[in-house]
């Protein structure tokens, strides 16, 4: 059974190193969800290489003993660390959250707990015969692991929501594979397949995360101009509604840049629990709404906190808007019915400026 966990280890270490070269060699990844991701092969692959060490250590002379608690302390200490790197890969923003920040607490607690506890054997022990067993609290070490992983789990399916990922529901049967395999780990330690079931996840993460930042807009935080292409082709058979926007920007590129993200922002909140929101050009945002019945009260809402919104940024621009049904035509006819309704409200806006003047 060694021989073959350690062929197993060598595996998994070549496939993380692989891993590490190509996050560095991404050009889709900020520099802090590099680092993130970096940081958590390095650690899954310093876990998984230390689990060997306490493998060979165990049972040997009491020499050993240092090293196999070592071993096992940092082992114990730092898993829950791994699912605290992937929560940090979620936002590009280089700010850190409050829930981040007590997340890290929670786990520099959690190290000196552990650290405190060795003499005592709580979490593990390894006797004068330099022999590793568990400790009557064991299960603080698996609450601490799971709670990391729960923390994960919801972080994801929140960015997952705020970015409109349709495959949002794929976190489940990941969280599912991974609570599966633990359970078996802890019934059956000599398996020993945790941290290679823990690397392909993930790497099956790292695809997941990419596949819903591609879907992004950049600026905007919205679906971008493939998604929307992509989506419309299924919208032409299953029905709904084509709303366009355009902003009447007559500021520099900063100033525009600032009402740009201001105006999705409020394009998301007001349509996205009916729809799918994306920015398709420079100016240009659309909404694929899916009950047509929702239009005038997403609307509304949207008009409302645009105009919440002019109270913090006096120089948001007006915003123009159209819509058309799909019934069957092709999308470019369709949104040349919406454009011509849009063109329409915009000079309307237009005429009713020229009259308050």
């Amino acid at each position: 059974m060694n021989g073959y966990f350690y062929v197993l280890t060598i595996i998994d270490l070549f496939v993380l190193s692989f891993m590490c070269i190509l996050t560095k060699l991404s050009e889709a990844l900020s520099k802090k969800q590099k680092q993130g991701f970096v940081c958590a092969f390095v650690l899954i692959a310093g876990i998984s290489v230390l689990e060997v060490i306490t493998l060979i250590v165990d049972g040997k002379p009491s020499s050993y003993r240092w090293l196999n608690i070592m071993s096992n302390y940092l082992g114990f200490g730092l898993s829950p660390a791994v699912a605290i790197c992937l929560v940090y890969v979620l936002d590009k923003k280089t700010t850190f959250k409050r829930e981040f920040k007590m997340a890290v607490y929670c786990e520099l607690g959690y190290l000196i707990f552990l650290a405190l506890s060795i003499p005592h054997g709580i979490v593990f022990s390894v006797d004068a015969d330099n022999i590793y067993s568990r400790g009557q609290y064991f299960c603080i070490y698996l609450i601490m692991y799971f709670t990391a992983i729960l923390y994960l789990s919801i972080s994801t399916i929140i960015k997952a929501r705020e970015f409109q990922n349709r495959s949002r529901k794929l976190i489940y049967p990941l969280i599912v594979f991974l609570t599966a395999e633990t359970i078996i780990q802890v019934m059956s330690p000599e398996l020993r397949v945790t941290w290679l079931c823990v690397t392909l996840l993930s790497v099956l993460y790292f695809i997941y995360c990419n596949e819903m930042w591609n879907q992004l807009d950049g600026l905007t935080g919205l679906l971008n101009q493939s998604s929307y292409l992509n989506r419309t082709e299924e919208m032409r058979y299953s029905g709904g509604v084509l709303i366009v926007f355009d902003v009447n920007d007559d500021y520099g590129h900063l100033q525009g840049d600032i009402c740009l993200a201001a105006i999705a922002d409020c394009i998301k909140k007001a349509y996205a629990c009916y729809g799918y929101c994306y920015r398709i050009g420079g100016d240009e945002f659309c909404v694929l709404l899916k009950n047509g019945e929702k239009e005038e009260e997403c609307l509304h809402e949207f008009m409302n906190r645009l105009e919440e919104r002019r109270k913090e940024i006096t120089f948001l621009p007006i915003v123009s808007f159209g819509s058309s049904v799909f019934s069957g035509e092709d999308i470019n006819v369709v949104k040349e019915i919406a454009d011509r309704n849009m063109y329409q409200c915009k000079k309307e806006q237009k005429n009713r400026v020229a009259s308050q003047l």
